[in-house]
């Protein structure tokens, strides 16, 4: 495994140890620390295993995820608190809420920027490893939407990422994780961006099943680690919420797949746009 790889382990482990000592500096940045030695961890397996790494072959590359993963993340951050709206004075977030945060604020900036910075990139890499291994061969029938369908859907997507901003409810938390998939995807496909419904077609389903399983585990993951955490994160869900693994109640799980199609679909698009290459993506 390349270097780096062994840095990565080396800074989770680490960072575990001195929380479990009760390290406050550590607890309180864990966050971020962690996915940084993951993502160092997963990039190194991903060079092992296809010879392509965001760290070492494609920088670019990884500007742009991580340019795009902060964006796309504070994007969400408005939907879990509107500007155009007024909650209860100790409402801090429609959907969840932030917890023993730095009080400086522009350290506090700089934790978030740095946390949000890498969730696009533990999403790819962890679908890249997982399509690289467990779903290499994924086939399927081909499947070829018809027009309507895709028209429906973006018609669908449209409405499910407007309807939050306009009507200010926690039982509508699951469009924002579905809705940009639904609008984005058909767009990708149609403007020749790298796009799942595209590889469907040609019976490919190693890339939609990947990202699926991707969203699982980063999202287990994200849970485990932001339970022992000084600096954490909690939830406001209104069915079921306190039937819980770590801080997410259960049904919340059911988001994290969908949440990486539509990361996966917001960036593509993005790639698209500023840099005009259509072919490639991640993962």
């Amino acid at each position: 495994m390349p270097c780096h790889g062994w840095v990565g382990l080396a800074v989770v482990a680490a960072a575990e140890a001195l929380l479990l000592r009760g390290q406050a500096l550590v607890g309180e940045w864990f966050t971020p620390i962690v996915w940084t030695g993951y993502v160092l961890l997963v990039d190194a397996l991903c060079a092992r295993l296809t010879g392509a790494s965001l760290l070492t072959t494609e920088r670019g590359e990884l500007v742009g995820v991580v340019v795009a993963s902060v964006a796309c993340w504070w994007l969400f951050e408005w939907y879990n608190a509107p500007r155009f709206w007024r909650g209860p004075a100790d409402q801090v977030g429609l959907w969840w809420q932030y917890h023993q945060l730095e009080p400086n604020p522009y350290l506090r900036r700089v934790g978030y920027d740095w946390a949000f910075a890498t969730i696009f990139p533990a999403l790819f890499l962890t679908a890249r490893v997982l399509r690289a291994t467990v779903f290499a061969r994924a086939r399927v029938r081909p499947v070829r939407l018809p027009a309507w369908a895709l028209r429906g859907s973006v018609a669908a997507g449209a409405v499910s990422v407007a309807l939050p901003l306009v009507v200010v409810s926690p039982w509508l938390v699951p469009l924002v994780w579905t809705g940009w998939a639904l609008l984005l995807e058909p767009v990708n496909r149609r403007r020749g961006a790298a796009s799942w419904l595209r590889e469907l077609e040609r019976g490919e389903a190693s890339t939609v099943l990947a990202l699926l399983a991707s969203g699982l585990v980063c999202g287990v993951l994200w849970e485990f680690w932001n339970y022992g955490a000084v600096t954490k994160w909690t939830y406001t869900v209104p069915y079921w919420g306190n039937v819980k693994l770590f801080e997410m109640p259960v049904l919340g799980y059911l988001g994290f797949p969908p949440f990486a199609l539509e990361c996966y679909a917001m960036y593509n698009l993005l790639r698209v746009v500023f840099t005009d290459r259509a072919a490639g993506g991640s993962p």
